[in-house]
């Protein structure tokens, strides 16, 4: 009493609001109390008065006040005056909750019942727990993983000072050494030192980060399950002390009570601690999961190239999302590898008291079964790694197309690559149907195991000794003792196998942070210089093992000075910014770049945010500033066409801005960043001349926003190079000139030539130029409309030259008109238009819809789906044979309950054979059904069902129109090809299995023990009744806690794959730390949802549990009371089965929930197998013959088309007719709806009224595949698949290698791939990544020339080409095309003044279509453009 009241004043002052140990003391006393309470009353009725009077009242006044301590213990006291103040808006109700409430989970039920209510939503959830959030998990793991690294590298210096007996040498690699040692000198040095790394093959342990990371939380939970384990072994003693109590006549009953009350408690406490246990079991899979993608993350930023090009961004995202869910799944049961033997131990231990030596026997059965199991799993294991390897291939195949389907759309490739993919999947169902096999096998012997071996050991003990009996106290007792064994047998080789994986993704995710990081310091920051860039002696590759890209690079860049890189198509001009940038690899040589950096990447790379964030990118908002820089990029025209000005959404990958608008947004980004070097890789490629001067006068050039910066511009436009301070000629990886223009000139080396054989004469009159662009600075109805600069001169002797230098001013505009874009203009001119219509403003400004979580119920149309996949008779007989297969195992368990009954009447000597023959035979058959049952339904079904549903999905995305890829993010298509096929794959089959196991077997207890006492149905009812209640609140609100989890998981994933591509820009920048903090932001919401899952797990296990373990105590209370009617075997029976239901019980909820949670998987597969389709890839009896078309005409009769209902027409009754073989040029202002054409000649836009007919056939009544296989375009951005080149140019393999050479021939890649040592095997890595954008062009250019068909179509295909190179494709179009028919976007004009005719459009409709002399003496918009161009006076 003394110590408890200390105890109260002790945890008062250090602010417990709820103490678990007063508690338990309280709960005891009464306890004890509760005995002489009752004697006491029991003595005063028997003996007329109370002897001691004052002894007898103060006692029930004790009584009374320890009652009252421990109802007042069970209350939580309030915070203290003196804890810190909780800002937190939606508190944890967990870290006030009081020590009951904590025991049995109970303050989660205010969630259940609001999510009963409900469905949940995400501002319903909890915040994170501080302890859980990444903030403090992952710095805390990567500070274990740096101990560990550093240990490494220390061992490994002192190998390598052992090892080296030449002089050290400064290593000069760009490199943080993640491997090998560090001063390579001589080759036999590196033996040497090769032999020594043999010796101790050292990589810095990822295991023992993770275990001093997370470790001491661990062992809590550890500490939890020893407990736990003790307790197990108690009931099956009380079993046996009930049924000694059933046979002995003279037992007093409240002795039966007792027992039965003990089970009760037992079964209670134990539920509690196991409950605890698991708790801190998930809550560590759940650290370790957010501290490894915290992990992957970081890491990701700073990889080397090398590294990169060996895990593909796929592969990095499953480490993410498979590997990381691995250890999370390993953790929960990562203890059952010591407590299973414990368990065992203790286990054979009470069976030896019982059995005697018999035992052995049944042990010897279960060590048979464990090489048998280990063999399983070993062969599981290798599959597991097969079908991993399977499904990143996989996965790898679907991002690419997913990411280039415009182009599969536009060469009609669906079928082809849809081929690829069912391939790689037939390799994968044919692993996983091994799989099955080996799980059926290893299902059997699990489930026959307890049987098997109770089996031998009753044949053994009772044919061993005649004296030996088998009665009803030692059959039950060691049944349910082999029932104890039978959870721990079961689960060793689940947790081997997930120790196993777990070892296989730890490989994984050990490898990739253990991968060489960029130098950080290959980049000198810090010179004094006064150099801002200066390269010496410079050697880069990009990754160690490769040949030099640069080399012996020496440049100077004085502060503030304006630098132009120029060579030709694949010279090594991008490759010369990654150096300064630290993205290669350093192998000679010194870099140093003074004071911040700002980067424009030759690709624009744009974040999925508004578009003010992509600018700001991080810094502070100042109006003014911001203004400015729209203004010099030529922005702000855009911003009042964009649905919602500067806060438009931008799609992933910036979906929906034009490729000159997503080059400008990342030019205003670097603007804004307001650095001292700028270095800008071609940022003028995409944009028109126009837009490129304006951009060049006002931000780049001398008079710029940027002067007085350091500025380094990768170009191929000649007209601006007179204005830099210093050119630097780039030729095959070298320097091959540098100096200012005139210098250069006078040198009359390569840079001379060049410039010779384009411009013939300087460029005259700049002024007018500006004077012109000052006149129409507002751009008149749109940015990028398409003047250009105007030169003045008319000699028509250097009419030639002059045409060919006018292209080179008109640096491309790869405006592509990526109708993206303008689907949004049109949205929001039609927005101010029409603001009556009762348009929702909200429509036009998310593009992206938000990803739809299904809500409520799932639906049993789903369940139903899932079994039509089936096969609606199978999934009944499936059915039938789980319910045969219980009803077996308990036949025999009554027969062995007949069997002891045996030992009253003394007949056993006679039965022995035949009680034994019977029960084995009953046991037999339950092996052999489920063995059927396994194969039937795992093997082949299931595998069916999982085939079907992925090959319609494939179908029905491949199939989906060009709209359906704009507004659904890839991430969340990946996700479901991903996530949602591996649990149709896998997850959905093992929960039907133990759905339908444990289901019949409830069944068969609850009959059992009704059929043996009646009165135990009235117990049934309510007790259903609650299970029902809890279950149903219970499956609501865990099931959309899961769907909110699988929402906020795809952001993680999609932010992250975004970063990848990213990495160099975000570098650059520096602004990695906000990065990684965005990304640890979206983790812990993440955690938010899964957080509330694992609680509610273990808040329905609390609940359940009571209900079974009211089950066990109504079972004894039942056998107590019929003790003279029950034999002591059918006491037996009931009691350990109803010991059992516990188990059962809660598996059947987890398993329904977990089932209704992968079912959903189903729904979404399903969603997107059903999106609606474009038109029929062919029609077989409207199929143009197959020389179609012969001429090329090609009629438009009264044409309109829009992009999607409800926006106005880009094409208005357009009317024309073009003969086979003309050349016909279109050009137009920016969104005049000229990309708009093309896209309707390949239907990819349907028409909204009139037609296309070519060659007399209407191409709206043909299939797709018919009509795109006869049609060629060269888009505008050149996309590869990973593969080889050959795959590349011919996917169907249609034509000979003499073809394909050819084709290379005329595109001018022939001396390139002839040089390449794979020849036309040359593997393109992802996206195409390992050639320049000039070379993917004119790759697209070769599979143009493949197909050679009678129409060919050109976006504005020369847009990353240096001019001379351009020159050539011009003149192979001209030659190779020349009997076809060819349609030419054109931003310059001098490409298309040779056509036959040109086409003028303006706002969707026909302004001018003549040739072009005529339309230059009609002096019309065409004259105005010409003139602008220098091509007309």
């Amino acid at each position: 009493m003394l110590l408890a009241t200390f105890l109260i004043q002790y945890e008062r002052l250090h602010g417990v609001q709820s103490s678990g140990v007063l508690f338990i003391f309280w709960f005891l006393s009464v306890l004890c109390a509760i005995v002489p309470f009752r004697s006491k009353i029991l003595k005063a009725s028997s003996q007329d008065g109370i002897p001691d009077k004052l002894r007898f009242t103060s006692f029930y006044f004790y009584f009374g006040l320890i009652l009252l301590e421990l109802i007042l213990c069970c209350l939580n006291e309030k915070p203290p005056l003196f804890s810190n103040v909780v800002t937190d808006p939606n508190p944890c109700p967990e870290t006030t909750a009081g020590f009951l409430s904590t025991v049995t989970f109970w303050w989660f039920t205010s969630l259940a019942i609001k999510g009963y209510k409900m469905p949940l939503e995400a501002k319903d959830l909890w915040s994170l727990n501080q302890r859980d959030s990444s903030k403090t998990i992952v710095p805390k793991l990567l500070k274990e993983w740096e101990k560990e690294q550093t240990k490494v590298k220390s061992s490994e210096q002192n190998l390598t000072t052992k090892a080296t007996y030449a002089k050290q040498q400064p290593s000069a690699t760009n490199h943080v050494s993640g491997g090998a040692a560090e001063g390579k000198t001589s080759p036999e040095e590196v033996e040497v030192l090769l032999s020594n790394q043999k010796a101790a093959p050292h990589q810095p342990s990822f295991l023992r980060a993770l275990i001093k990371a997370f470790g001491p939380y661990f062992l809590i939970g550890s500490g939890f399950k020893l407990l736990q384990d003790s307790i197990t072994f108690v009931n099956p003693q009380l079993l046996r002390m009930l049924i000694s109590f059933t046979k002995q006549e003279d037992a007093p009953v409240w002795w039966g009570y007792t027992l039965a009350f003990l089970m009760f408690f037992t079964a209670i406490l134990q539920t509690l601690i196991l409950h605890r246990h698991f708790q801190y079991c998930f809550v560590t899979g759940m650290n370790v999961r957010t501290a490894l993608i915290g992990a992957i993350y970081r890491k990701s930023l700073v990889i080397t190239n090398a590294a990169k090009r060996s895990s593909t961004v796929g592969e990095i995202v499953n480490l993410m999302s498979v590997d990381a869910q691995r250890f999370m799944d390993l953790t929960t049961f990562l203890n059952m590898l010591w407590s299973a033997p414990l368990q065992i131990m203790l286990a054979l231990y009470f069976l030896w008291q019982n059995l005697g030596p018999s035992v052995l026997a049944g042990v010897a059965v279960m060590i048979m079964l464990i090489p048998f199991n280990a063999v399983i799993a070993m062969k599981t294991r290798a599959y597991q790694v097969e079908q991993m390897q399977h499904k990143d291939a996989r996965i790898k195949l679907m991002n690419e197309i997913l990411n280039g389907i415009k182009v599969l759309k536009l060469y009609a490739w669906e079928n082809s690559f849809k081929e690829k993919v069912l391939d790689i999947r037939q390799k994968e169902l044919i692993v996983l149907r091994k799989t099955a096999y080996l799980g059926a096998l290893s299902t059997m012997a699990w489930t026959s195991a307890p049987f098997l071996v109770a089996l031998t050991t009753f044949a053994v003990f009772v044919t061993v000794d005649e004296k030996n009996v088998l009665d009803a106290e030692k059959a039950f007792v060691s049944l349910s003792l082999f029932n104890i064994l039978r959870f721990p047998l079961n689960m060793l080789p689940q947790v081997i196998s997930s120790l196993v994986q777990a070892s296989v993704s730890l490989k994984r995710i050990q490898n990739f942070l253990s991968h060489d990081e960029l130098d950080p310091d290959s980049v000198d920051r810090k010179t004094s210089s006064e150099l801002a860039v200066s390269v010496v002696n410079g050697k880069f590759t990009w990754a160690k093992e490769d040949e030099p890209v640069l080399d012996n690079i020496n440049v100077m860049v004085p502060q503030g000075s304006l630098v132009a890189v120029v060579g030709h198509v694949g010279c090594g001009k991008s490759s010369l910014i990654s150096a300064l940038l630290g993205d290669m690899e350093k192998v000679e040589g010194e870099v140093s770049v003074r004071g911040s950096v700002a980067y424009v990447p030759q690709q624009a790379w744009i974040q999925n945010a508004t578009l003010r964030d992509n600018i700001l990118f991080g810094k502070s908002f100042n109006e003014s500033k911001y203004r400015r820089v729209l203004d010099a990029c030529a922005l702000t025209p855009d911003l009042e066409v964009l649905p919602g000005g500067d806060m438009t959404e931008i799609g992933e990958k910036g979906i929906n801005l034009s490729g000159g608008q997503r080059q400008r947004v990342s030019l205003a980004r670097a603007l804004y960043s307001d650095t001292e070097v700028y270095l800008l890789d071609d940022p003028l490629s995409a944009v028109d001349a126009h837009v490129s001067k304006h951009i060049f006068d006002n931000l780049i050039g001398p008079e710029g926003m940027l002067k007085g910066k350091t500025r380094i511009l990768v170009t191929h436009g000649i007209s601006f190079l007179p204005q830099v301070d210093n050119i630097v000629v780039m030729v095959e990886g070298r320097v091959s000139e540098m100096g200012s223009h005139q210098e250069l000139l006078k040198q009359n080396g390569a840079f001379a030539e060049f410039l010779r054989n384009y411009a013939l004469e300087d460029i005259v009159e700049e002024d007018e130029a500006t004077d012109e662009l000052i006149d129409d600075e507002l751009f008149p109805d749109d940015v990028l409309s398409n003047h250009h600069t105007d030169m003045v001169d008319n000699e028509p002797t250097v009419n030639e030259a002059k045409k060919s230098f006018m292209r080179q001013i008109s640096i491309l505009s790869g405006d592509s008109e990526n109708f993206r874009c303008r689907s949004v203009r049109r949205q929001s001119q039609k927005k101010h238009q029409e603001a009556q219509e009762k348009k929702k403003p909200q429509e036009v400004q998310k593009l992206i819809q938000a990803e739809t979580a299904e809500t409520g119920r799932v639906k049993s149309k789903v369940f139903l789906e899932y079994a039509k996949a089936v096969g609606l008779v199978l999934s009944v007989i499936i059915c039938l044979l789980y319910g045969c297969q219980s009803a077996a195992a308990i036949g025999a368990n009554i027969w062995l309950s007949q069997w002891t009954s045996d030992s009253l009447t003394n007949q056993t000597k006679e039965n022995v054979n035949m009680r034994v023959g019977v029960y084995a035979a009953l046991g037999i058959t339950q092996g052999v059904l489920i063995l059927v049952n396994c194969l039937l339904c795992r093997a082949y079904c299931m595998l069916r069902a999982a085939k079907l549903t992925h090959r319609n999905m494939l179908q029905g995305v491949l199939r989906a129109p060009q709209a359906f890829f704009e507004s659904t993010p890839t991430g969340r298509l990946l996700n479901r090809f991903s996530k949602d096929v591996d649990a149709i794959d896998s997850h959905i089959p093992d929960n039907i299995d133990i759905w339908m196991r444990t289901f019949w077997y409830t069944l068969n207890v609850l009959l059992i023990c009704s059929a043996l006492t009646p009165m135990f149905l009235i117990v049934i009812a309510p007790l259903m009744v609650f299970y029902w209640w809890v279950q149903r609140f219970y499956v609501a609100t865990s099931r959309q806690l899961k769907r909110l989890e699988s929402v906020s998981r795809s952001p993680i994933y999609s932010h992250f794959s975004e970063t990848i591509t990213g990495s160099s820009v975000i570098r650059a920048y520096g602004r990695h730390t906000a990065f990684v903090l965005m990304s640890d932001m979206k983790v812990d919401e993440n955690q938010k949802s899964y957080y509330p899952g694992i609680v509610s797990n273990r808040w329905l296990g609390v609940r359940i549990e009571f209900i079974g373990n009211c089950i066990v105590l109504f079972a004894a209370l039942f056998a107590v009371l019929g003790k003279a009617t029950l034999s002591p075997g059918l006491v037996g029976l009931s009691v350990s089965y109803a010991l059992q239901v516990t188990m059962s019980l809660n598996w059947m909820v987890r398993m329904t929930s977990d089932l209704e949670n992968n079912i959903v998987a189903v729904e979404r597969v399903k969603e997107y197998s059903e999106t609606k389709t474009e038109a029929p890839w062919e029609v077989e009896e409207k199929k143009p013959p197959p020389e179609w078309p012969t001429q090329g005409n090609v009629e438009f009769n009264e044409y309109s088309v829009r992009y999607r209902e409800g926006l106005d027409l880009v094409l208005r009754n357009i009317t024309l007719s073009v003969k086979g073989g003309e050349k016909i040029g279109i050009v137009g202002r920016t969104g005049a709806g000229k990309s708009s054409m093309t896209l309707c000649l390949f239907r990819l836009l349907e028409a909204a009224g009139g037609e296309i007919t070519i060659d007399g056939v209407k191409i709206s009544e043909i299939g797709l595949h018919d009509l795109r296989s006869k049609l060629t375009i060269i888009p505008q951005e050149p996309v590869l698949f990973s593969g080889t080149l050959r795959m590349n140019l011919d996917p169907f393999e249609k034509y000979s290698d003499d073809d394909v050479w050819k084709a290379l021939e005329h595109s001018h890649l022939h001396k390139f791939v002839s040089n390449q040592p794979a020849k036309l095997e040359l593997e393109c890595s992802e996206g195409g990544e390992n050639l320049s954008v000039g070379q993917r062009q004119l790759v697209c250019l070769a599979r143009a020339l493949l197909r050679k068909t009678r129409i060919l179509v050109l976006d504005e295909a020369t847009a990353a080409i240096d001019l001379e190179t351009d020159d050539l494709i011009q003149s192979t179009i001209r030659t190779q095309f020349e009997d076809c028919t060819v349609f030419t976007i054109a931003h310059r004009l001098n490409t298309i003044m040779d056509y036959t005719r040109v086409l003028v459009l303006d706002k969707g409709q026909i302004a001018e279509f003549d040739t072009p002399t005529n339309l230059i003496s009609k002096r019309g918009i065409f004259y105005g453009m010409a003139k602008d161009a220098g091509l007309a006076q």
